[in-house]
């Protein structure tokens, strides 16, 4: 170009000096009211729309050619205050040199300057923008020899409020910088830019293949991108709005974070535990409030699972369906911190309920999976239901693969104020019993297979609160198992002989069993236990007395006796067990081993004097070995067929 103008005679410098010098006299010459009025024009025949200008007009020549509208809205919706369609601070429309310089005045783009956009969707599924749309519709018919366009609007520093009173539902996204692609030549429509979503900044992107039969409520190919801190969501797919809004295609969405993800989108997650890690990938299908997603995979805290789900926002509610199906799930993270015990591993957690966060979302899922883990439990093959609706859970297995057994059964969770109700029905069947009783009861001194069902029910705002309130039944029946700790053949057929002989090794083997009932029913947080029956091939033993729930302690007593053969004399062994759940005290009763010793025996019946029997007795008992002492060396460990320990005549000289 440089070349040209020295062909014409005149250098660069003097070239530009005149086209500034023109630009002085059209910016002289030029009619600034025919200009406004033609940029007024333009704007009305691009949209359709009727624009009321309430502030001062600009109008600017050199050196940028634009024309600036001050306190713009749409007419025929509002007076610019908050329900009105749009409403504009600064509209600036910028014009094309070229053409002006032939003193025409053409758009090149436009820039609206803090607009506010009020979206407000009534009953019936239409809102205060369905007039201005359906006048947009009009004015962009393809045909038209007289359509006029633009390239491009900016949005700065915008406000849009969407208001659903039917749905319940309030959103309100400020700082929009966003530029659209107004559609020209072709027809397409997009948009890219950010903006401020519930305290975040998002990045976002829509494209739509053809604008205008989108606006007409026709299929049109549309592509969404929302990109934040919390989430990132991709839609590619087409859209449809006839009678009601239809979106069909392919969604994906990623998150570091589900808990910090639903914390933004205004939902509180259950727990403490667990809720990271998360994508998914569907085949969505929206009509109206409902989403359907078909061809799921997803994928949360490493665990994959596969199936449909359905969401649903009718009358305020959310609603979320499921069915899934996963080959190997931890659920280790989701139950991490609920802790029933406190950190001392012997008496209740005191800690009160987390029970103050509402959970808007109605939940139906169905999960099965190959394998659960659950702590340091796994669960084979497993079928369960999860309902979550109103605050209220209801669980439901059908069928889990656990202990070497089955296990079915229903879990129900509900609360008034911080309280929590809970009643659960559960039976197992044919597992590995001290695998159970050891994650179930915290007793790990019993092995063997059986069947075990409870039904109980509690209320509390605590783990103690739940134990001191306990009520319900429970029964266990085993068979081909043993209870270590003590071997009662052993100690008895000591006994038998010499009654006075000691119990130092009272707490150590085991005694094996062919079969075994357990009954106990619960009442505030004492278990009742009326028959505990344990039979084995050289010996039998019953069990009555109760044990109490909120201090974990058993206070029970009992009789041993030797499966002697018929007809011959049998020896019965009166006991007690006290103490706690995980380490009980387990000692005979030392007043029968008394009466048992001919030469001893009288001794209880002489002293009538009850500080005087109260003295001789807790001899005896040290005698007997009846306290708790440390377990003797193997060398020091008296035989069965010893001479005894002590004889009534000693016990003068051991007080």
């Amino acid at each position: 170009m440089a070349q040209g103008i020295k062909r014409l005679g005149i250098s660069v410098a003097a070239f530009i000096a005149i086209i500034v010098i023109g630009a002085l006299v059209l910016s002289l010459l030029i009619d600034r009211g025919a200009m406004r009025q033609a940029v007024e024009s333009q704007l009305r025949a691009a949209t359709g729309l009727d624009l009321a200008v309430d502030g001062d007009i600009d109008v600017s020549v050199f050196p940028r050619s634009y024309v600036t509208f001050k306190s713009v809205r749409l007419k025929g919706n509002g007076d610019g205050g908050p329900d009105s369609a749009l409403s504009v601070d600064t509209l600036t429309a910028n014009l094309r040199l070229l053409p002006l310089l032939l003193r025409r005045f053409e758009i090149a783009d436009i820039a609206l300057i803090q607009p506010t956009i009020s979206v407000v969707r009534d009953a019936d599924g239409g809102s205060n923008w369905t007039p201005f749309i359906k006048s947009l519709t009009r004015t962009m018919k393809p045909g038209l020899d007289d359509q006029v366009s633009f390239s491009e609007i900016r949005l700065q520093d915008g406000v849009l409020s969407y208001r659903d009173d039917a749905g319940h539902v309030l959103e309100t996204i400020s700082d929009i910088d966003l530029s659209l692609a107004w559609p020209s030549i072709s027809r397409t429509f997009a948009a890219a830019g950010q903006f401020d979503w519930r305290g975040e900044r998002i990045d976002g992107s829509i494209s739509v293949n053809d604008f205008i039969a989108a606006l007409a409520g026709e299929r049109s190919g549309l592509k969404l991108r929302l990109a934040g801190a919390p989430m990132k969501i991709a839609f590619d797919g087409v859209i449809g709005n006839k009678s009601s809004l239809v979106l069909e295609g392919t969604l994906s969405a990623d998150s570091a974070s589900l808990r910090n993800a639903l914390r933004w989108a205004g939902q509180e997650p259950p727990g403490a535990g667990g809720f990271g890690r998360f994508a998914m990938k569907a085949r969505a299908n929206l009509v109206g409030p409902s989403v359907a997603l078909t061809n799921v995979n997803i994928e949360l805290d490493k665990n994959v699972a596969e199936g449909v789900m359905t969401y649903t926002i009718a009358g305020g509610h959310q609603g979320l369906q499921a069915t899934l199906a996963a080959g190997s799930i931890d659920a280790t993270p989701y139950i991490s911190t609920i802790r029933l015990l406190a950190s001392g591993a012997r008496d209740w957690n005191r800690q009160l309920f987390d029970l103050g966060s509402a959970n808007p979302v109605d939940l139906d899922v169905r999960l099965s999976a190959a394998k659960v883990l659950l702590g340091s439990s796994t669960l084979g093959r497993t079928a369960l239901s999860a309902n979550l609706r109103g605050g209220a859970l209801a669980l439901s297995v059908g069928e889990a693969q656990v202990y070497g057994g089955i296990v079915q059964g229903t879990l129900g969770v509900s609360r008034r104020d911080n309280v929590a109700n809970i009643k659960t029905q559960f039976q197992f069947r044919d597992v590995d019993l001290e695998a159970c009783a050891s994650d179930l009861l915290g007793v790990r001194n019993l092995s063997g297979r059986g069947n075990l069902s409870i039904a109980l029910e509690a209320s509390g705002s605590s783990p103690f609160g739940l134990a001191q309130s306990l009520d319900g039944s429970a029964l266990l029946t085993g068979h081909d198992g043993a209870i270590t700790g003590f071997n009662v053949e052993q100690l008895l057929k000591r006994l038998e002989r010499r009654p006075l002989s000691g119990g130092g090794n009272f707490r150590n083997g085991k005694t094996p069993f062919t079969s075994l009932n357990v009954a106990v029913r619960f009442s505030d947080g004492v278990a009742t236990a009326d028959d505990i029956r344990i039979e084995g091939p050289t010996a039998r033993i019953s069990l009555t007395g109760t044990a109490s729930v909120p201090s974990r302690e058993y206070d029970l007593k009992g009789v041993a006796s030797l499966a002697n053969t018929p007809g011959a004399p049998g020896f019965n062994l009166p006991f007690i067990v006290e103490g706690p759940w995980d380490d009980p005290l387990i000692f005979p009763d030392p007043e029968s081993l008394i009466r048992r010793s001919p030469a001893s025996a009288p001794l209880l019946d002489a002293v009538k004097d009850k500080k005087t029997r109260d003295a001789v007795r807790s001899v005896l008992e040290r005698i007997t070995g009846g306290g708790r002492k440390p377990e003797p060396d193997a060398a020091a460990e008296p035989s069965a067929d010893a001479p005894a320990a002590a004889t009534p005549d000693a016990a003068p000289k051991a007080n």
